[in-house]
């Protein structure tokens, strides 16, 4: 447990429906926000007709224009033209980023504590003032373009993504990367449109977390983001998976597996039961995955499994990188691990699983970057933070009883797999 109470988290709704989340961390130098809009790759889909969203064509058209928005909103901003902003940046020691997610559009960046106030400036200049600059289209674009190639060179990204697709659906498994049609059938107008519609404060999160005085900064979250425009948070697509299996020919030394079953979304009751059991197979080097697959039996360079939530639907996510000779038995005794979790599971696992959660709470407390991304994303998906003193009391109450019951009740019926290299494998099917 942490030896000293973190201090107390407050948060403030404006009019306009942007909530603020901020916690003073006064022990550390440095200060960090992280902002979630809702403007995520899912919006590319918003207003779209039901005979545009069928046609897989159209869709590919749309592919990459909420990270495409990211970018072009980066190219000058309130009085600042492009190379005046990253200077701008530069000189208040701010290291920024930015990315579209499935939901969100997110924008963050950690800083000197002394820069926090005008970072906040500057990034209301970002999302409420963006140049948008046409003479600057074409090179944002080829930066898409140079991340497609990369994505296309890569198997395991290119297996993660048609894995994501087939668990949640075209629609809500939608990838960020733009595609060779979307490439050039976007325009600057897609782009100013898609920002008009879609970034303003309603359902849009922004915290904050560091050394600062938590009015100081309220008043100036106030007055830099209080008169932006409000919006409605779209809805996320409906799932709609695709069971069984999928294999990609890629002629190879390799084989790439990838794997993937239903499980609960984060805030459910029983989520850290199911992490802990997920934790147990997956999390370190002694975890069962890593220690029976790779390390006992030599099957495979590397093998992981990791939960993952959308809006109020949950998965668990699995992969192991092989040869062909050994693919077939990396599948078949990966699966079975996970299948046979509750059978033997002993309470040294479940311990140092914990041992584990509590280190990576205690480290967060030392960076506020790290602070303010877990702000943002419980609020945002949960409509509240859970304090460190609830998050660690529901952990060590976990019990390897629980982590059982749980599995032997709601453990996978059934995989979705896909593969990439040189032949297709078996498995996945249906479970008693």
């Amino acid at each position: 447990m942490l030896s000293t109470q973190s201090p107390p988290i407050q948060t403030r709704t404006l009019d306009n429906g942007l909530t603020v989340v901020v916690q003073p961390m006064p022990w550390l130098r440095t200060a960090a926000y992280t902002l979630w809009l809702p403007a995520g790759i899912t919006t590319e889909l918003v207003g779209l007709s039901e005979s545009q969203l069928a046609d897989p064509e159209y869709l590919a058209c749309r592919d990459g224009l909420a990270s495409l928005t990211c970018e072009m909103v980066q190219r000058g901003a309130g009085a600042y033209n492009s190379r005046q902003l990253v200077a701008a940046e530069d000189n208040l020691g701010i290291d920024s980023g930015n990315s579209a997610a499935t939901s969100v559009a997110g924008y963050s960046a950690r800083m000197p504590a002394e820069s926090l106030l005008p970072a906040i400036e500057l990034l209301a200049d970002v999302v409420r003032r963006p140049h948008l600059p046409g003479n600057q289209f074409d090179d944002a674009k080829m930066i898409l373009r140079q991340e497609l190639a990369a994505f296309q060179d890569e198997p395991t990204q290119r297996l993660m993504r048609r894995l994501r697709e087939r668990q949640y659906g075209p629609s809500l498994g939608r990838g960020g990367y733009a595609s060779e049609a979307s490439l050039e059938a976007l325009s600057m107008d897609d782009v100013r449109q898609f920002y008009t519609d879609q970034y303003h404060a309603g359902g849009s999160v922004l915290a904050v977390a560091g050394n600062f005085d938590a009015n100081q900064i309220f008043d100036s979250i106030e007055q830099s983001f209080g008169d932006w425009k409000s919006g409605k948070r779209p809805a996320l697509p409906s799932p709609a998976p695709i069971d069984g299996n999928e294999h990609i020919e890629l002629p190879s030394s390799q084989t790439h597996i990838g794997f993937s079953f239903d499980s609960i979304p984060y805030g459910s009751d029983d989520y850290f039961v199911m992490r802990a059991g997920i934790g147990i197979l997956s999390d370190g080097m002694s975890s069962r995955l890593f220690d029976r697959v790779r390390e006992q039996r030599g099957l495979c360079y590397s093998v992981w499994a990791s939960t993952h939530t959308i809006g109020q639907h949950g998965a668990v996510f699995g992969y192991a990188g092989t040869t062909p000779a050994r693919a077939q038995e990396t599948l078949d005794v990966s699966l079975r691990e996970i299948q046979h979790l509750a059978d033997d599971l002993e309470q040294e696992e479940l311990s140092r699983w914990k041992v584990r959660i509590e280190s990576g709470l205690i480290m967060e407390q030392e960076s506020a970057g790290s602070r303010a991304s877990s702000l943002a994303s419980d609020q945002y998906q949960l409509g509240r933070v859970i304090p460190t003193e609830e998050l660690e009391a529901k952990i060590e109450a976990i019990t390897l009883d629980q982590v059982a019951s749980y599995f032997r009740q709601h453990g996978p019926r059934q995989f979705r797999i896909v593969t990439v290299g040189p032949e297709a494998l078996q498995g996945g099917e249906t479970l008693a």
